[in-house]
């Protein structure tokens, strides 16, 4: 999707009328501080002293506050709440988002309002508790809600159809009713999000989640199962010829694919380097493909709409979130994709090239011829910087952790080191001076360092740069006392590669998120600065600067972007091979041992898989073959 189309789907949303059926819920959240604790004395049990407590819609209510985020300003809601304070407060909440409540129906005795309540303990969910399973609708309930439903239904462009509890809203009678509301108004548009009644509403659009989808045609998978991709397309074209209408099955991280009459749509996941809390992200979903199929737009769209805001919602932790439109333009602009998954994550699905070990992820395009290759610099050809991961985990975790560093228990340090170490494999290859935001934001969100003592992205980059130049400074030495050569430093071939393409006439481009200036010493030092022709580009202190992602554009503008297919990209980090992908250019992952300078390193090729690479090779060994794979002479010679 485009960034105007995306533009113009957030601006016509503005006119759209939706209308919400379901369970409505409010999810309440209460922030234990136990250093108020006293014992009651009425119990002798140690009371849990609510510091503070946030209260939002939640099940069908979750769905109206994320389409109200959106923009969608016609905003009907169809539900049975009780005569208690959780219905007074799912009111309260309807109202502030100037919602039409006009059909939530109030059942006298027998219905509590459906809620979650979740303690929240030193950042952790507690044990819920649950209101609302015990629930029955009362006939004159079910008939209430039906007439308001049919008295609004023809101001409506789309229906959604929310169903979360077995002891919501949707008995055998209300299914019966509302299915003879939706055959005399056709026009309106049905979305069904149903966790037990996919068969209901038979002529609904519907959104259903891979585990879903595959035990409607009889798996058994458990929820933490992992579902393989083609076992989901197969259930989506099964359950789209039984009930001819489109269906959209999300597949939690790996995106979501779309069925209908044109075919099958995979809309790929989105990677996020922040923690992610999943909790809503269904809701966000359906409120982004309803409020574009209100407006008009494809199945196939109102997906990929939808993964946007989902992939904004995710990244709220301890909340329902929403996305609101500036949110949703920010991460569908310029989206980070996720790449064939499952070939990312399973070695034995790997192809080669014939009597190679160069693995074709992705067929290259048939028109393709080089002119232009980037390369990354650390990992991709140099190794002075092997290791760094080491040198960054310690340094993030006493920043975290900072005063209580020495004193905290073995769990809680094993915790931030995991945090630790999941953060630098998700941000390998952006600047360091991101890395370092990143790190200011956890250790604000760990809360044992003072808000006053917090440093800046500068500020702890200089902390970790200071340790890292240590260890390059070393190596340097020892390349410069002839202890050790520039095949020590560098990949395998990965100077002969430099040396055959630009004999071939392919200019050469260097693009680290290393700053600048270290990089040029760095290429100078190893011998081979003058093969880029004055193109190294590194990070400078402005953090809006993408080293990366510049050198892209500035080729881009010279060349013209009708000719990114004459662009190939090496390296060994996510970030260049996405934004090249993103481009039209070619990629090839480099899933390099930095340790010995060839053979592969399997997380590596992970990596460089997910982020859209087409080439995967473990270094540049059989460089011959490589350059034949990217038709390149093979008559020059260094």
């Amino acid at each position: 999707m485009t960034a105007t189309r995306l533009k113009n789907l957030l601006r016509d949303i503005g006119r759209a009328r939706i209308g919400v059926v379901g369970d409505f819920c409010v999810d309440s959240y209460y922030l234990i501080d136990p250093s108020a604790s006293e014992t009651s004395l009425e119990t002798g049990q140690a009371t849990r002293p609510v510091r503070e407590q946030r209260h939002t819609l939640g099940g069908a209510g979750n769905v109206v506050a994320n389409l109200h985020a959106i923009g969608v300003k016609a905003l009907s809601a169809f539900g049975i709440i009780g005569p208690d304070m959780i219905g007074f407060e799912l009111r309260r909440l309807l109202a502030n988002l100037s919602v039409n409540s006009d059909g939530i129906v109030v059942q006298p005795a027998g219905w509590q309002t459906h809620s979650y309540l979740k303690p929240i303990i030193d950042r952790v969910e507690a044990n819920r508790l649950d209101f609302g399973l015990f629930n029955t609708p009362a006939s004159d309930s079910t008939q209430a809600l039906l007439s308001v439903i049919a008295a609004a239904l023809p101001k409506l462009d789309v229906l959604v159809i929310n169903q979360q509890f077995k002891s919501g809203i949707h008995s055998e009678v209300f299914q019966a009713g509302l299915n003879a509301l939706l055959e005399k108004y056709p026009r309106v548009i049905a979305l069904v999000d149903s966790r037990n009644l996919g068969h209901a509403y038979p002529s609904g659009l519907r959104k259903l989640n891979d585990l879903e989808a595959t035990r409607l045609c009889g798996a058994s998978y458990d929820p933490e199962d992992i579902i393989p991709r083609q076992e989901s397309l197969d259930a989506a074209r099964r359950l789209f010829s039984q009930w001819k209408r489109p269906l959209f099955v999300t597949r939690g991280r790996n995106g979501c694919a779309v069925i209908d009459e044109a075919g099958v749509h995979e809309i790929p996941g989105l990677h996020i380097i922040r923690k992610t809390d999943s909790v809503g992200a269904g809701d966000s979903m359906v409120a982004g493909i309803a409020a574009c199929l209100a407006v008009g737009a494809s199945p196939a769209e109102a997906a990929e709409f939808g993964n946007f805001t989902a992939g904004v919602t995710v990244q709220k932790l301890q909340q329902t979130g929403t996305a609101s439109p500036a949110e949703i333009l920010a991460i569908g602009e310029n989206a980070d994709y996720v790449y064939q998954a499952e070939l990312a994550e399973d070695i034995r699905l790997a192809t080669y090239a014939p009597d190679t070990s160069i693995e074709i992820a992705e067929p290259l395009p048939a028109e393709f011829s080089v002119r232009y290759a980037i390369f990354d610099h650390d990992g991709t050809i140099s190794t002075f910087r092997q290791g760094w991961e080491a040198v960054m985990e310690p340094m993030m975790i006493q920043a975290i952790l900072g005063p209580s560093y020495k004193t905290a228990d073995r769990a809680t340090y094993e915790r931030i080191a995991r945090q630790s170490r999941e953060f630098i494999d998700k941000t390998t290859g952006i600047q360091t001076l991101q890395q370092m935001n990143g790190l200011a934001l956890m250790v604000r969100e760990a809360g044992f360092v003072p808000p006053a003592e917090i440093l800046d992205a500068p500020g702890y980059k200089r902390i970790y740069n200071d340790a890292l130049m240590e260890l390059v400074k070393k190596r340097k030495e020892q390349l410069c006392r002839g202890e050790l050569g520039v095949e020590d430093f560098t990949l395998k071939n990965a100077v002969a590669l430099l040396h055959r393409l630009h004999r071939a006439g392919v200019r050469l481009f260097l693009a680290s998120g290393t700053d600048e200036q270290d990089v040029v010493l760095e290429a100078q030092a190893l011998g081979y600065a003058g093969l880029f022709e004055g193109c190294i580009y590194g990070a400078n202190h402005d953090m809006t600067h993408d080293a990366k992602r510049m050198v892209l554009e500035r080729i881009l503008g010279e060349i013209g972007a009708g000719s990114a297919a004459h662009i190939v990209t090496f390296g060994d980090g996510p970030v260049e091979i996405r934004e090249t992908r993103k481009r039209g250019g070619l990629t090839v992952g480099i899933a390099s041992n930095e340790v010995q300078r060839f053979g592969l390193q399997p997380e590596k090729r992970t990596r460089v898989i997910r982020a859209g690479a087409h080439l995967v090779v473990s270094d540049f060994s059989q460089l011959d073959a490589l350059l034949k794979v990217l038709r390149i002479p093979s008559s020059t010679s260094v």
